[in-house]
């Protein structure tokens, strides 16, 4: 127990250091007791998470839901830190946020766009700390095949596949009464086409 409890304090100090430094590193991540630094994306993976972004924010900012977060918003659960490529936190929670926070809590809904390098842990111990935490919903949008994984927490708090589609609607459950076309996160005409409607909705 003692060895356990030497190895978690030096984990939590590393953790400490992580955040000091953070600045140093572009964007990175903290996981399982080790600095993961993120190389540059691809135009692809930049394309999808910009107009899935541009969707989510316009409508959370025109309804009043909450806040949206992009690329750089530090998450902090009980032993990682990540930062999603998009997040989304109700009103419960971004009510509460202050000026200068860089440490935020569980979302309500996490987007991650798969690369190569991103996909096992987004898959992994990702997929599992986000369950583990109640992130009612996460989305996984792979921006090469086109296509997006919608998954649910269910009555056992367990993630359920709601939706594997590349194309037609999805209907986002953690923001209430956003939906858009899949299409949308691949195509700028579409993109464009969605933003329209959102804005005249």
């Amino acid at each position: 127990m003692e060895k356990v409890n030497q190895v978690l304090a030096a984990e939590q100090q590393k953790r400490e250091n992580f955040y000091n430094q953070i600045a140093a590193y572009g964007k990175a991540e903290f996981i399982n007791g080790e600095i993961i630094v993120h190389s540059p994306v691809k135009k692809e993976h930049n394309d999808a998470s910009g107009r899935i972004f541009k969707l989510i924010g316009t409508y959370v900012d025109l309804k009043r839901l909450g806040y949206v977060g992009y690329e750089k918003i530090m998450v902090r659960l009980t032993r990682n830190d990540y930062e999603p490529d998009i997040c989304y936190f109700g009103t419960e929670k971004s009510d509460l946020f202050t000026e200068g926070q860089s440490l935020f809590p569980a979302p309500d809904l996490v987007v991650e766009v798969l690369s190569p390098r991103t996909a096992a842990n987004d898959r992994g111990v990702k997929f599992e700390d986000y369950r583990d935490h109640l992130v009612q919903e996460y989305w996984l949008v792979d921006p090469v095949a086109r296509w997006v994984e919608q998954y649910r927490l269910d009555a056992s708090q367990q993630y359920d596949l709601a939706l594997k589609a590349g194309a037609g609607p999805i209907q986002c459950t953690a923001i209430s009464g956003f939906s858009t076309r899949i299409e949308a996160f691949f195509e700028a005409e579409a993109n464009l086409q969605e933003l329209m409607r959102l804005l005249q909705a």
